[in-house]
């Protein structure tokens, strides 16, 4: 008796793959296109313009470029695939460079370092009088929020990643909901669906949808997109060069606002000026002291979800790096996107690329410490 083999043509396969990836979301056709973020993802995405007033360039040092990079130093940047690094002290540009072709203009995703600059736009929201303060209920502004479990979530507990909400911070699944944010549409739709599972204000747990949420309420109480609101509260007033781009979950939609807003070094630089004159912008008090010294502070009453200890390194959407027993505030990103605020040298750094260390030291990418290390010596070889 002869046995009949069955023969599978690859056309067959072909085929049933097809069939396969035209039922998946859309959001999840697209990771697989595009397999994993990049820093251009504007150009794949629909934009709103973050718009400029009257630029107002930083200064150039004296000894601009005077300092050279250690090897090690050198070695460390290009070893995580940097693009810019920047170095700014009194408001004068100290030492500046660039790879890949980018240059003191080119666009690059912020990618979580947005959430620093939404944490921002929310002070400025309370100073302008739209939000009366942050231990305000988020029922108040979003009527999804107003009943049971949702309605004992605070403004306080978004800022400060404690929010207790269903959200999955999860970059790799191409069926999370961190994935349907990025490459989907209706962001908002997202998180008014979300639901309170864990008792807020106790745990920080980082979640994205934390931010997107934040953005809502900026929307709802100023009528404003969030680009635009940033433009007023920030782009404009700090003199910015260039237009920024924050990228939309579809035409004429939302901001994809916990990430996403696209500009270069020089104009992610005066972010961290907000910090260092504590929120006033050329004489006006744009967001308060007060405020600006609660994104900076460590939220101690919380306690880390994984290892259960005093949280020492968030605030109200700033990372805070213990280097050296000095508290340095920071915006950060997946890739190494760094917006670092040295107050005691009145000095801000800048880093963005397309990697960083997958190794922590206390809750911070590794590498940072030498991004922080490296300005502080050339800035300490100015003085002598």
């Amino acid at each position: 008796m002869k046995i009949r083999k069955t023969v599978i043509w690859p056309g067959a396969i072909i085929c049933g793959l097809g069939v396969v990836y035209a039922l998946l979301p859309g959001y999840t056709k697209n990771s697989l296109v595009y397999l994993f973020p990049g820093i251009e993802d504007y150009k794949i995405f629909d934009n709103r313009a973050v718009k400029t007033g009257i630029a107002q360039p930083w200064g150039v040092a004296v000894d601009y470029m005077k300092c050279d990079l250690l090897p090690a130093e050198r070695d460390t940047l290009e070893a995580y695939k940097s693009v810019a690094y920047l170095v700014v002290q009194n408001d004068s540009i100290v030492y500046e460079e660039y790879w890949e072709g980018y240059s003191e203009k080119s666009l690059s995703n912020s990618f979580s370092a947005a959430k620093s600059i939404v944490g921002l736009l929310i002070g400025a929201a309370v100073q302008d009088g739209y939000i009366k303060s942050v231990d305000q209920c988020v029922g108040d502004f979003v009527p999804e929020y107003k009943v049971s479990p949702n309605n004992q979530l605070k403004i306080k507990d978004l800022l400060t990643m404690s929010s207790g909400l269903n959200w999955n911070e999860s970059y790799s699944n191409p069926f999370s909901i961190t994935t349907k944010a990025y490459y989907g549409e209706n962001v908002n739709q997202l998180v008014k669906e979300l639901k309170v599972v864990e008792t807020p204000g106790k745990e920080f747990n980082y979640k994205s949808g934390n931010t997107q949420l934040l953005a809502l309420i900026l929307k709802n109480v100023t009528g404003k997109s969030l680009s635009n609101y940033a433009s007023e509260k920030l782009w404009k007033p700090l003199g910015a060069e260039n237009e920024a781009l924050w990228s939309l979950d579809m035409p004429n939609g939302d901001e994809k606002a916990y990430c996403c807003l696209n500009s270069n070094a020089r104009d992610f630089a005066r972010i961290g000026k907000v910090i260092l004159n504590n929120g006033n912008i050329n004489g006006q008090q744009l967001i308060s002291e007060e405020y600006i010294q609660a994104s900076i502070s460590p939220a101690s009453y919380l306690v880390d979800h994984k290892d259960r200890k005093e949280v020492d390194f968030y605030g109200y959407h700033w990372w805070i790096l213990n280097y050296k027993g000095e508290q340095i505030p920071y915006a950060r990103g997946i890739y190494g996107q760094y917006i670092i605020v040295l107050r005691k040298e009145n000095a801000i750094v800048v880093r963005l690329g397309h990697k960083r260390n997958n190794d922590k030291i206390d809750h911070h990418p590794a590498e940072i410490f030498s991004y922080v290390s490296t300005a502080k010596r050339m800035l300490s070889e100015r003085k002598k």
